[in-house]
């Protein structure tokens, strides 16, 4: 029992149960919806979360992975003014937001109320306020590596609106702007609850310096670009989509691979977010070696994983469509001819990719180094929009979309590697040797602590 219970409270355990938790409580809810929802409403709804999660990216992709990154080498003074930094320039940054969307929502009101982004214009600047509290109490307990409360937050803000969504399927079907509604409730809850354990670091607001301010937007302006970049890179086949004249019906069917996508991206989130606090330390302490080391065992361990997941994805393809979405995404769309188990095969390839590129990222930002972080985002994006053009307008095809996610992570690779390698000196062949190592190491601990409890019991 003693191995198992040092896996439970292992750092990356207790983040891969958190983000578990997000991701079956979203793909179960996703799954009720796209069952009790028409195309066109369904289509609606993943767009004002798609809009929504895109803004997100600028909000906290100011101050957050700097605030991680300063946070990890600081002492308690410094600390403090940091995280009240860090609550100060998101109240700013949602106030900015909202009236910009306020504004817009009120000059454009017919053009918005006929498109599929009313929602969103209407309803994101209220949600906004909502979750800024328990959203910044996530990145601090990050930074302090409490996992713990983390998997607390997740489940209780994931579990809330799952409850919702159970009772519009099962008991009061409910519209677009009720559901809404219980999302504005499940943030207000769980922002109230950060607030209240002081977990949130508003109540060091007041500790916020013109240093440390500067401190956190100096790093931010490129961690922002990046991470909206990243962002974009999900949701520009969505958006490209939209406004295209297959509207929001094609939106519907191409967001079923996605969120199976998104599903296969669960551990990656999770181990991405134990290794960036460790990597920042080294690098904050000047241990390049260490630096290095993590990212290959980072690296390798995720991209043997994702190997079986991808190849689970690729057989499984069409049950896992059934599962998700329903029977009816099975058979080839009779209007568009569209087939969502050919673009989740696609995207199964795709999630081969994705464990180097992410880790290269986290690279550079942990080396201080984020403005090329930026540069290789923003030419992914590039790349990502162009051939969504090509595809969409010109051979209005949903599967070369999907092909071009492979195009553009490919060149993201290259572009980590190459800037990454010029600091730290990378192999590629001890990314695929450190992986073998980390399965080697976790099998003999495994093996070597039951042939020791096994002894002990004939002893």
């Amino acid at each position: 029992m003693t191995i198992w219970k040092k896996i439970v409270r292992e750092d990356n355990f207790l983040s891969l149960t958190g983000n578990l938790v997000i991701a079956i409580s979203g793909i179960a809810g996703f799954a009720l919806l796209a069952r009790s929802l028409s195309l066109d409403i369904f289509g609606e709804w993943v767009l004002f979360i798609t809009a929504g999660s895109f803004v997100e990216m600028f909000r906290f992709g100011i101050t957050n992975t700097g605030l991680i990154r300063f946070l990890s080498g600081a002492d308690d003074d410094v600390k403090d003014k940091l995280i009240g930094s860090n609550a100060l320039i998101g109240v700013g940054a949602t106030l900015f937001i909202a009236i910009i969307l306020f504004s817009c929502y009120t000059l454009f009101f017919e053009t918005i109320r006929n498109s599929g982004y009313h929602l969103f214009f209407k309803w994101y600047p209220v949600l906004a306020f909502l979750n800024l509290p328990w959203n910044t109490a996530l990145v601090v307990l990050q930074a302090d590596r409490k996992y713990k409360e983390m998997l607390i937050l997740k489940t209780l803000k994931s579990g809330l609106f799952f409850l919702v969504i159970i009772i519009h399927f099962f008991f009061i079907p409910m519209s677009l702007t009720a559901l809404v509604f219980g999302l504005l409730m499940t943030n207000a809850v769980t922002s109230l609850v950060s607030i209240v354990l002081g977990w949130d670091g508003t109540k060091y607001i007041t500790k916020a310096s013109r240093e440390t301010n500067k401190t956190l937007l100096n790093f931010g302006k490129y961690t922002t670009f990046t991470l909206i970049g990243t962002n974009l890179l999900r949701s520009a086949d969505t958006i490209i989509i939209s406004l295209s004249p297959m509207g929001s019906a094609a939106v519907a069917l191409f967001s079923i691979p996605l969120k199976l996508t998104e599903l296969q991206q669960i551990p990656l989130r999770s181990f991405v977010a134990t290794a960036f606090p460790k990597m920042s330390k080294a690098s904050v302490q000047g241990k390049l070696e260490e630096v290095k080391d993590l990212f290959y065992t980072y690296s390798g361990a995720l991209t043997y994983l994702f190997i079986g997941m991808s190849l689970c994805t690729f057989v499984f393809a069409e049950f896992l469509v059934l599962i998700l979405s329903g029977e009816q995404y099975l058979k080839v769309d009779p209007i568009s001819g569209f087939n969502v188990v050919d673009i989740v095969r696609v995207f199964s390839i795709y999630g081969l990719l994705l464990p180097i590129d992410r880790m290269t990222g986290v690279g550079l930002d942990s080396i201080n180094k984020p403005n090329i972080n930026a540069v290789k985002v923003f030419i992914m994006v590039a790349a990502n929009v162009i051939g969504d053009v090509i595809a969409i307008f010109i051979f209005k095809s949903l599967l070369l979309v999907a092909v071009g996610s492979i195009v553009f992570t490919l060149i993201g690779i290259w572009m980590g590697m190459y800037f990454l390698n010029k600091e730290l000196n990378l192999s590629y062949k001890e990314i695929f040797s450190s992986g073998l190592n980390f399965y080697k190491t976790l099998f003999n601990k495994l093996t070597h602590n039951r042939f020791t409890l096994a002894n002990k019991h004939v002893n």
